[in-house]
């Protein structure tokens, strides 16, 4: 089932017993692995993950999907649409926590060591006259940040040699004294592993996490020189974030089989370095191995526009989430404000009306679509029109509009190809991309639009590239034969956010 979760709820009596809670959406990879039961059965009321949804959907712009885990079960799930659970999503920066995770299997297997020089795995690309620095610097130092660096090294400036181009960086303090978030640290972790193995981290986790997980293997973005990039680039579903969170909930072991050492797990998840001193900021709460400590003794993997793995240890509690949002501290805020509270030692009693309002409200999850008209008085005129678009950087030689009736779509001509882009009017499509939107190289294939007329003259256009957290706003303006076509990138760390406006005649 796509974009929602199915719920099927069974109240035995009204006085005593609890509600069947199963939820079922495109079913688990492997329902056992995680099974579902009732959160009121692992003490969580269905009232505060309502007001915790309730939340999300006011404050956050946009959550894209979350699961609740306690004692190892799904109490709670939902995807919004045109968001889906069998869809992988870009992780950014918490592709760290799995970087981590693999230095702690190489550790452990005997393959390295925290202690080992960084330039002792590069001996052809340190330069020749490396700094004290340099020399000081230990794995230690990359896997929480603290090398030394004043900025980080800008890796992706750099065509190729990022370990060369990382080497090469100015280091200015004693590395293990100054945290300065660094993703070419964690670049680092990827390039040492893979010159100790053989193999690309993704690779190297496949038969060590992936498949005990039962997580599909996933894609991980590749450098020049086809390195995992360790830090960025992992995509992975909203249940692969849960697992991970799970097992280090459980200091490295699943279903009885030991895959990370307990001693690795409490080192990694522990305070290794100070990030600040605020009580009330969670990035003030220390780093340990590419986990970040939370407030209220909690920890967590984090990635830009909201995705999150955090474990809340003194509850026996993983909250997966994935999102398009600058405001990361609404989403923590509201799980330690609404979730935390509300979590008992014992199993309390359902109320029946609210587990099903909880039920009805995750059924029909969804991002608000462009609210606007399926027609307008000038929707019919531009069926006959192709607006010829003057030279432009984005590649776009011509579009052309069907508006004017249930089913909206615009055509674009573009260098590489032509692309028709599929609308739901006060409603999301779905559709795979052939070729790249404007403005959208390399990002998504799988999208989901809406679109409408908001004024007689003026379209509005909404697509959520599903497989990240980005999203694409389009106005189209049309006046006097001519076409204003402007781009809003939303959510993504490539390009700006306002893009070059596009006309056409």
């Amino acid at each position: 089932m796509v974009g929602r979760v199915k719920l099927f709820i069974s109240v035995k009596g009204l006085v005593g017993l609890f509600g069947l809670l199963l939820w079922s959406g495109a079913h688990a990879q492997n329902p056992n692995s995680l099974p579902a039961c009732l959160p009121e059965k692992q003490g969580v009321p269905s009232a505060a993950i309502l007001s915790f949804v309730d939340r999300l959907e006011q404050e956050v712009d946009a959550v894209h999907s979350f699961m609740i885990l306690r004692h190892g079960k799904r109490i709670a799930q939902g995807w919004w649409t045109p968001f889906e659970e069998t869809t992988p999503h870009l992780m950014h920066s918490l592709s760290k926590s799995f970087t981590s995770t693999a230095v702690g299997l190489a550790i452990g297997e005997g393959k390295l060591s925290l202690d080992d020089p960084v330039i002792s795995f590069f001996p052809h690309d340190t330069p020749a006259d490396p700094s004290w620095q340099l020399k000081a610097m230990r794995i230690r130092d990359l896997i929480t940040m603290t090398t030394g660096h004043r900025k980080e090294p800008r890796l992706f400036d750099k065509k190729s040699d990022w370990v060369k181009a990382f080497l090469d960086s100015e280091i200015e303090f004693k590395p293990g004294t100054h945290f300065q978030y660094n993703s070419a640290a964690t670049y680092m972790l990827s390039a040492i592993l893979q010159s100790v193995t053989g193999e690309r981290v993704v690779d190297y986790l496949e038969k060590r996490l992936f498949q005990p997980l039962e997580i599909k293997k996933p894609e991980w973005d590749l450098s020049p020189e086809g390195v995992t990039t360790g830090g960025w680039g992992l995509r992975i579903t909203t249940e692969d974030i849960a697992k991970l969170g799970q097992l280090y909930l459980q200091k490295g072991v699943w279903h009885g089989n030991r895959i990370l050492s307990e001693a690795w797990v409490q080192e990694a998840t522990s305070r290794q370095t100070s990030t600040g001193s605020n009580p009330e900021n969670d990035w003030d709460q220390g780093y340990g191995f590419q986990f970040w400590r939370c407030r209220y003794n909690c920890y967590r993997g984090d990635g830009a526009f909201g995705q999150f793995c955090i474990v809340i240890p003194e509850h026996e509690t993983v909250v997966a989430i994935t999102s398009g949002t600058n405001d990361m501290g609404a989403v923590m805020k509201a799980v330690w404000e609404l979730l935390l509270p509300a979590m008992a030692l014992e199993p309390v009693e359902p109320h029946s009306p609210t587990v099903q309002a909880l039920a009805l409200k995750l059924k029909d999850l969804k991002l608000p679509p462009v609210n606007g008209k399926s027609r307008s008085s000038v929707s019919k005129g531009l069926l006959q029109q192709k607006f010829q678009v003057l030279k432009n950087e984005a590649g776009v030689h011509s579009v052309s509009f069907d508006l004017h009736g249930d089913d909206h779509r615009i055509t674009v001509n573009m260098e590489h190809g032509i692309e028709t882009l599929h609308l739901g009017n006060q409603k999301y499509v779905r559709s795979e991309m052939k070729q790249d939107l404007p403005y959208t190289q390399n990002m998504s294939r799988k999208i989901g639009a809406s679109g409408g007329w908001v004024k007689p003259d003026e379209y509005h256009v909404t697509v959520y590239l599903t497989e990240t957290p980005a999203s694409i706003f389009y106005r189209f303006q049309f006046k006097d034969h001519r076409m204003t076509w402007t781009s809003e990138l939303r959510h993504s760390l490539f390009g700006p956010r306002e893009l070059p406006i596009l006309r056409g005649e």
